[in-house]
């Protein structure tokens, strides 16, 4: 039976998960202790390098580690968002189908993103799962069972990521991630499923009508998914056996389905329907067959199904005669469809998972926790606002009015005592002093926070600039995404904070005028009271007693301005020390809608317990309305009442004067302690904003030095275009190999006839024959021979083989030629070195001799009076140097003669 095919594993390398995430941890949640997560942290990274581990293990333990490890993704998803302009951890993935095929595109792409690995990681738990459906023991019903259920599940898992992976992945994909290469998986996952549920029918032996219908609804399945995968842009993406093996069981299971619809129609005795199925079934594996080459795995089905059409064509022979319909006039096969995609899970994946970071709250609770915050903190400053801008107005009267002091004032001699006891309250926060240190320190803390946001604005700045040159420098090839689109919320935030720190800056020089203003009141209330006494003009008494009814009312209405204030401390505590629980309710909305309605939830709330607060802010404005006025009128009859001169009048205003210093003393001290601490405050916020930035910069940094790397290698391997052709003498081969070798000279011919008689015993061996044969060749190469080729140390010189031209005399040495300078060989195959052997003439040829037979013995010549000349005996040899071609340059055979060699000549030039 055919084998099942599984989808290969994608590949990636490990990251460094620790830092980013704990950084991120660090700068935005502020009321978290990043230690407390290291634990976590480490476990996350850990678990990451386990899943890339065992991904190559075909079991359900490596698809377990798979499993914990997407659905903690999911968990951080809205907790630890990794994207490119908040966690930038960059995930690369491979192509699962680049070793295999020559299919265009990315093969690795990489992605700051979660979205992508989520992809990824399901891309590879469908892949494991093919994986694990192969392998099992399909001869078993186990085996089918597990297989079957693996392969839908893959079918689901390929078709979630089908509808989902352009949204999740912002960049072109690579092949494998496209979603018609997602659909093609789907659907052969799907087809191989039901292929699992037909062999375990058939094994089952269940019913052939029902067994009929599973293997043509299996036959259907392979038939989509092969149009699917034969899609021009998918076609050469697919491993080589891939197409041919889904294309042969499209056939052969559809051959299946014929068979066993034979098988029926022989239960129903229509002989002549079962041999119509049978023979098409055994047309379709014949075209399987065809098909799948090599990969054909059906021949025991072949063999079945030509045996039983064999036995059912002689039975209806012999017996039935029954007549043999066409196939298309009989009903159509059905079809059950039992293998389907199974639905993607919504639950975590993995029965034994936890959370690793369950006590971080999700991003969009933090967010609407953050937003509910800033409401709150604004109505609980404009609440508090109104309530001490109505009190500093109050006291501002007061002021102007001299009360209380006036009424402590009557006998116009001594410190009034209200002033001394606030002169005590300046000097117990310590005096002038304390306001002058607070005024020295918010210019170096504004100054170290317009370095950090500078540093920011600079930082984002300068990263934008260099993406620009480059994106300018390589324009397409520059493919990562653009500053502007990832620093934008960073460049807010920065904006922000700058607005931030100009109204502050505004607010400060304000308190400085007043501060100027009020200073020398502030500085003598700094000093003890007898320097204040000092310093206050004396007056003459007001006329006013102590007992009259307008001081008695006074007093009383200043009473009523105090305990207005009290109630109003009392008011701005319960506004500060309100509580609220608004994390669980975020938390039911996320669930229940996947979403916060952070606006109503958070004013719902506000209002159901600052309501009751606000009520009372506005009784107490009207309160201090109602009091102020009765303060106005009874203080004018209490003027009318003193007495009235010009050193009562210096003194009065000097305690007018005294008594607003003291309440700018307070408000300023507000003012500047508030000012230190939101400087204070804000300084984490710029640090961790630089953080972001910072990380942000380097994360970049980094992947512009990946894609320059990879943008040289791929200039340095783009070829400059071929090279023009070169002239033609600069292809000396070109111009040799055009010129026609020489011809081959003819051979010797020689006449059998003796034009002459043999050499007798008185003839000398070494004497010429005066009927010599003509020479082999005719005409003797010229030049001179290598240098050391027929050297000579002593002894005597070998006989002259072949005849040639005599020399004028036996001594002379060699003949030059008169033009060239060279020596002259004349016709001679051989030099005559030295002009001849030493008087020893060339001996004439037998009648019949052929030099260049090896095997002719060479007749052996009498010995009188000669030395012997070292013949060869063994025939005579042919390949002289200088006789043959140039390149047979080799030594004349010594088998007769001496260890001797020829005399040297001269070196050709």
């Amino acid at each position: 039976m055919a084998t099942f095919l599984a989808v290969p594993l994608k590949q990636t390398q490990e990251v460094e998960l620790i830092k980013p995430l704990r950084s991120f941890i660090q700068n935005t949640f502020s009321q978290v202790e990043p230690d407390d997560y290291n634990h976590a942290l480490n476990e996350f990274s850990k678990l990451r390098n386990l899943m890339i581990a065992k991904s190559v293990d075909k079991h359900e333990s490596a698809l377990e580690v798979l499993y914990r490890y997407y659905d903690q993704l999911c968990a951080i998803e809205n907790k630890l968002p990794i994207a490119e302009n908040q966690i930038r951890v960059n995930f690369k993935w491979r192509n699962a189908f680049d070793k295999e095929s020559l299919f265009g595109g990315k093969q690795i792409l990489g992605i700051a993103s979660g979205a992508y690995e989520k992809v990824c990681i399901l891309f590879n738990i469908a892949a494991l799962q093919s994986q694990i459906a192969e392998v099992q023991n399909h001869d078993s019903d186990e085996g089918l069972k597990t297989s079957a259920k693996y392969f839908q599940m893959a079918a689901g898992i390929f078709g979630h990521l089908k509808d989902i992976v352009l949204s999740h992945v912002q960049q072109e994909p690579t092949p494998d991630l496209s979603p018609d290469t997602l659909n093609a998986l789907s659907a052969l996952m799907v087809a191989q499923a039901q292929e699992a549920i037909y062999r375990k029918a058939a094994a089952d032996k269940m019913k052939e009508a029902m067994v009929a219908k599973i293997a043509h609804q299996c036959s259907e399945l392979f038939s989509d998914a092969m149009k699917l995968m034969q899609l021009a842009s998918l076609k050469d993406l697919w491993p080589k056996d891939w197409l041919p093996l889904v294309a042969c069981k499209q056939a052969a299971y559809h051959g299946m389905a014929e068979f066993y619809q034979g098988c029926v129609a022989q239960q129903h005795k229509t002989y002549g329907e079962q041999i119509a199925h049978f023979q098409k079934a055994n047309e379709l594996l014949t075209a399987a067959q065809s098909r799948g080459g090599a990969t054909f795995a059906f021949k025991n089905e072949q063999g079945r199904i030509q045996r039983e059409l064999q036995a059912a064509r002689k039975d209806n022979d012999f017996i039935y005669h029954d007549k043999i319909p066409d196939l298309k006039t009989l009903p159509a096969i059905g079809k059950a469809a039992i293998a389907k995609p199974t639905a993607f899970p919504t639950k975590p994946m993995s029965e034994k998972f936890t959370d690793l970071f369950e006590k971080l709250v999700p991003i969009p609770v933090y967010e609407a926790l953050s937003a509910f915050e800033n409401r709150k903190t604004q109505i609980v400053n404009t609440e508090i606002g109104r309530l001490r801008e109505q009190t500093q107005l109050m006291n501002s009267i007061l002021a102007s009015l001299n009360l209380p002091a006036a009424l402590e004032d009557l006998s116009g001699q001594k410190v009034p005592q209200s002033v001394i006891e606030k002169a005590q309250q300046i000097k117990d926060i310590g005096g002038i002093q304390f306001l002058n240190k607070l005024m020295n320190d918010l210019p170096e803390l504004l100054q170290r926070n317009r370095e950090i946001l500078n540093e920011c604005i600079k930082m984002v700045d300068d990263e934008a600039a260099s993406d620009i040159q480059l994106r300018e420098q390589f324009k397409e090839r520059w493919s990562r995404t653009p500053s502007d689109k990832l620093t934008q919320p960073m460049r807010d935030e920065s904006m922000k904070y700058k607005q931030i720190l100009d109204t502050a800056i505004n607010a400060d020089r304000i308190v400085q005028e007043k501060f100027q203003k009020h200073k020398q009141a502030i500085d003598l209330l700094s000093k003890s009271p007898g320097e204040i006494e000092k310093a206050l003009p004396s007056g003459g008494g007001a006329h006013a007693s102590e007992s009259s009814g307008v001081v008695q009312k006074l007093r009383k209405l200043m009473e009523e301005v105090e305990t207005i204030k009290a109630e109003r401390e009392v008011i701005e505590n319960e506004f500060k020390e309100a509580k609220f629980d608004m994390t669980s309710k975020f938390f039911s909305a996320l669930a229940s809608d996947g979403a916060i309605n952070e606006e109503m939830l958070s004013a719902s709330e506000l209002d159901r317990i600052y309501g009751p607060l606000r009520q009372q802010v506005n009784e107490s404005l009207q309160k201090q309305d109602s009091v102020m006025s009765q303060v106005q009128t009874t203080n004018m009859e209490f003027c009318q009442a003193k007495a009235s001169d010009q050193s009562g009048a210096q003194r009065e205003a000097m305690l007018k004067d005294l008594a607003a210093g003291f309440d700018m003393f307070m408000e300023l001290k507000n003012n500047l302690e508030e000012g230190t601490k939101f400087y204070n405050d804000l300084t984490p916020l710029l640090v961790r904003l630089q953080n972001k930035i910072s990380d942000f910069c380097f994360a970049r940094k980094t992947e512009k030095d990946e894609l320059m790397a990879d943008l040289q290698k791929s200039i340095a391997n783009q070829p400059t275009g071929p090279a023009p052709p070169p002239p033609s003498y600069q292809n000396p081969t070109a111009t040799t190999q055009n010129r026609a070798p020489p011809a081959r000279p003819p051979p010797p011919q020689f006449s059998t006839a003796s034009s002459g008689p043999p050499p007798t015993a008185s003839t000398p061996s070494g004497a010429p024959s005066s009927q010599a044969g003509p020479p082999p060749y005719s005409s003797a190469p010229s030049g001179a021979p290598p240098a050391g080729a027929y050297s000579y140390t002593g002894g005597p010189a070998p006989p002259q083989c072949m005849s040639g031209p005599k020399t004028s005399s036996p001594t002379s040495t060699t003949n030059t030629s008169s033009t060239t300078g060279q020596p002259s060989w004349g016709n001679a195959p051989y030099p005559q070195a030295g002009g001849g052997y030493q008087g020893m003439p060339m001996p004439s040829m037998p009648s019949g001799f052929n030099p260049y037979n090896p095997y002719m013995q060479y007749p052996q010549q009498p010995q009188q009076g000669f030395p012997n000349q070292g013949y060869p005996q063994q025939g005579y040899p042919q390949q002289y140097p200088g006789q043959g071609y140039p390149q047979q340059q080799q030594q004349y055979p010594q088998q007769g003669y001496p260890q001797q060699q020829y005399p040297q000549q001269n070196q050709w030039r």
